[in-house]
């Protein structure tokens, strides 16, 4: 099971620029909320901003990462 501290790491690494704050919702690994500001969003969408991070995770979103909720700032 990842950890929020995994998917912290991995954003931050995956987005350049990016700040993330990652809760596991349920202690059980599986449900996450993320706070992300990256200045890579700007002008995007956050249809656009939301596919930045879920691409940093690519299948494991539905799979081991049950459920991602995301919320993206630029600043």
């Amino acid at each position: 099971m990842p950890t929020a501290e995994e998917l912290k790491r991995r954003i931050e690494a995956g987005i350049p620029g990016a700040e993330a704050e990652v809760e596991d919702l349920n202690g059980t690994g599986d449900h996450f909320r993320a706070t992300v500001t990256a200045p890579a969003f700007a002008g995007k969408s956050r249809l656009e901003q939301h596919r930045l991070v879920y691409d940093v995770f690519g299948e494991e979103v539905g799979g081991p990462i049950h459920a991602l909720s995301i919320k993206t700032r630029t600043q």
